[in-house]
């Protein structure tokens, strides 16, 4: 586990980020604020790496001061947060769905820090400082099954995820819906393996499924498109574009951008109004937290019916004419 490192660099940058306190004024002339960033797992793994993306972004903008801890496990994950608070961090950033309760009692002692976090619940207003979000990225996920759909000839898609979560589910869902728009009938194949970082036993799972008549593969996990590239088939991509390493294999992906979302955060810090709130929204298509990824290689060889639905659904999400169903609950094989 990497372990919170305070050089005198981030210390001397500790007055400055200090004033940036929730309620406190807003700065005339705005000081980078002092950002941690707390994951469970690599910062290459999908999901963090588009949080940690944003966050250099963030910091080559002069925004932020940012430093991060990853690998940090579920049972210390409340030392680390302390240790960030009581180094003078202003914002700190991370994932808590197994530690949730641990991290709402460490907000609790640090009212002038703000947390935001992808979280499995929601925002409390008896804990001001502490905001949540997770990644709503259904709009692009339907997408994605659009193009899923149209692409399998043997009608079974076969979908391995890490763990049955809302924020799994939810995108699931969505892709399974997208599919079905170019087919009712396609069949799926569901499992979770209880990871989010396996990429072994998550490839292993998905030869299974190609056994088992799959020739589309939804890869919500790292290995997935390992295991398609090795048969000859098709993967669609979740959260990350990996094509240029799966040219032959990734026709589509649905991209994350947290960007908006820390965004608003630093905004809300800058301004000394940072509040519980559900950062949720911003990851939705139309406030650019999700795009569909070009098709790059594939280009001409996804079927046009299936490019002029996604156009046309696409028009109409950012318009609010067409809404993708939030579906939470966990999916199962067909």
């Amino acid at each position: 586990m990497t372990q919170p490192t305070f050089n005198r660099r981030h210390f001397m940058m500790t007055t400055a980020a200090s004033s940036l306190l929730l309620g406190a004024a807003p700065v005339l002339a705005a000081e980078p604020i002092k950002t941690a960033g707390i994951y469970t797992v690599p910062v290459e793994q999908q999901w963090v790496s588009r949080i940690h993306k944003a966050a250099l972004t963030a910091q080559e903008r002069g925004d932020i001061a940012y430093t991060f801890s990853e690998n940090v496990s579920n049972t210390d994950y409340a030392r680390v947060l302390r240790e960030y608070a009581e180094a003078g961090n202003t914002l700190i950033i991370g994932e808590v769905f197994g530690a949730e309760q641990e991290a709402r009692e460490v907000a609790a002692d640090y009212p002038n820090v703000a947390f935001l976090m992808g979280s499995s619940f929601k925002e409390d207003a008896a804990l001001p400082n502490f905001a949540v979000f997770d990644n709503y990225i259904q709009d692009a996920s339907y997408l994605s099954g659009i193009i899923a759909g149209s692409m399998t000839k043997s009608g079974s898609i076969g979908m391995v995820g890490g763990f049955p979560i809302p924020e799994v589910n939810r995108l699931m869902h969505a892709f399974m819906a997208g599919a079905r728009e170019m087919n009712p009938d396609i069949k799926f194949q569901v499992s979770f393996i209880g990871s989010w970082f396996d990429p072994p036993k998550a490839k292993e799972t998905a030869f299974a499924m190609i056994e088992n008549g799959a020739d589309v593969l939804y890869a919500e996990r790292f290995g997935v498109s390992d295991a398609a590239k090795e048969k000859g088939i098709l993967a669609i991509g979740n959260v990350i574009d990996t094509q240029a390493d799966y040219p032959e294999t990734v026709v589509a992906s649905a991209i994350w951008h947290f960007e908006p979302t820390l965004d608003k955060a630093i905004a809300e810090v800058q301004a000394g109004r940072f509040s519980a709130a559900d950062y949720g929204v911003y990851s939705f298509m139309k406030e650019g937290g999700t795009t569909l990824a070009p098709l790059g290689t594939f280009e001409g060889k996804v079927p046009a019916a299936a490019l002029e639905l996604v156009e046309k659904r696409t028009a109409e999400i950012n318009s609010g004419a067409f809404s993708v169903t939030i579906n939470d609950d966990e999916p199962t094989s067909s």
